[in-house]
């Protein structure tokens, strides 16, 4: 681990700087909003827009950097966070944050793809493994991390907003003034979605209704907790604690992967996560029942992500894995697209608590669905000990560090063929 961060340092502190800014943004336009009398409707297209921007720069960037280059991608697309942040308090109109929030979308999924593409470069076959895991923790750190600066300044001015806005910029500087030469890019065709369906009917609808999941958590937490009346201290301990409960449980899990029937991990996990985001929904109003409800639905819907990429894997030969992974995360795009309109909706008619009983509803259905498949399908095939390996990733995760799991994945499939000749 100490090899990987000395050998990465630079990425990874400007990722953790990148995340507080994302982390805080997110946020930031609920509480602003809630308070500016924003509608739920309208503070749901608002949330959902940044995934609109987020699934077009997945497909878009790669070829953008094929044309032009990492520096120049990497500075122009900081650039324009950056002036976006400073602008959403000038300018305090719901549409003309949903355009903010589409740009903001494309531009962090560029810079992070961007970042990701020198996180695959530095890393080794021995190295692989450490670096998604360090990353990860890197990732979750910094929207913790922004909770709390949210928490000690004032929603209503500007400082909250300036301060994304610098951390961004601040960001890029020790990426790109380290020494690290630019990073070969070669992109990956993906697998079409009828392929991957075929492949893994399970793998597909669990990465649909997780993109809902994940888009309520990140889009949608602060706008729930102003509903309910919680502080703006209280917000940022609800949503810390989704996330550090994401980065606690993909280690057990991903423990259990590797030694149990996936579908049977799938169902077990959607259930007690749709049980867990029910006990808020049936006991509302008391806070420490709406943390133990983060942390259930945290700690089991992040985790999944990883599973179901673990799980469709088993279903590919190990040349079709990195094709699949922009196909899952298309899948999962989509998915995050419609979550905050329909969590939106949700609210509207049930109450602020209809942000939980959206996520319940999607595990419970995940669940449901894995058990299903379990009637359908026979995994006599696959042994638990030849299955590929769990990789700890973040549903924020873009295409690149998925296929740098993708080949985590492989070299650990032919090491283990090695073995056994």
């Amino acid at each position: 681990m100490f090899q990987v961060m000395g050998a990465s340092w630079a990425l990874f502190l400007g990722m953790f700087m990148l995340m507080i800014g994302n982390g805080l943004q997110g946020t930031l336009l609920g509480l602003r909003g809630d308070m500016e009398g924003f509608s739920t409707f309208a503070l749901s297209v608002v949330m959902s827009a940044y995934f609109v921007g987020f699934l077009f720069s997945s497909q878009l960037t790669p070829k953008l950097i094929g044309r032009v280059g990492h520096v120049r991608v990497f500075a122009a697309l900081g650039s324009t966070i950056s002036a976006v942040l400073i602008m959403y308090p000038m300018l305090v109109d719901p549409w003309v944050w949903t355009f903010g929030r589409v740009v903001i979308g494309f531009c962090f999924c560029g810079v992070y793809v961007t970042a990701e593409s020198w996180l695959n470069d530095a890393s080794t076959n021995e190295t692989r493994g450490q670096a998604l895991s360090l990353y990860l923790m890197v990732q979750m750190a910094g929207i913790v991390a922004a909770q709390y600066i949210v928490s000690q300044g004032d929603v209503s001015g500007y400082i909250l907003f300036i301060l994304p806005s610098i951390f961004v910029s601040l960001a890029f500087a020790p990426i790109l003034l380290s020494i690290r030469p630019m990073p070969q890019f070669a992109q990956t065709k993906p697998m079409t979605i009828r392929s991957l369906i075929d492949a893994s009917p399970l793998g597909c609808v669990g990465m649909f209704l997780l993109g809902g999941v994940f888009s309520a958590q990140f889009g949608m937490s602060a706008i729930y907790g102003a509903r309910v009346g919680l502080s703006v201290s209280q917000i940022s301990v609800f949503v810390s604690v989704i996330y550090v409960a994401a980065l606690v449980a993909q280690y057990p899990i991903g423990w259990l992967s590797d030694r149990l029937d996936r579908r049977l991990l799938i169902m077990g996990v959607g259930f007690v996560g749709g049980l867990g985001a029910l006990l808020a929904y049936a006991v509302p109003d008391n806070f420490t029942i709406i943390l133990i409800s983060a942390a259930i639905l945290g700690g089991t819907s992040n985790p999944l992500y990883a599973l179901l990429i673990a799980y469709t894997n088993d279903y590919l030969e190990k040349e079709d894995m990195a094709a699949a992974s922009g196909g899952l995360l298309f899948i999962n795009g989509i998915g995050a697209i419609a979550g905050p309109i329909i969590v939106g909706a949700m609210m509207d008619g049930l109450g602020a608590n209809g942000y939980w009983m959206f996520s319940a509803v999607l595990m419970l259905i995940m669940g449901v669905y894995a058990a299903f498949r379990m009637t359908r399908r026979s995994r006599s095939d696959i042994d638990i000990e030849d299955a590929t390996p769990y990789a700890a990733i973040s549903a924020t995760s873009t295409p690149i560090v998925a296929e740098v799991a993708q080949e985590f994945y492989v070299e650990a499939e032919e090491e283990a063929s090695e073995t056994e000749f």
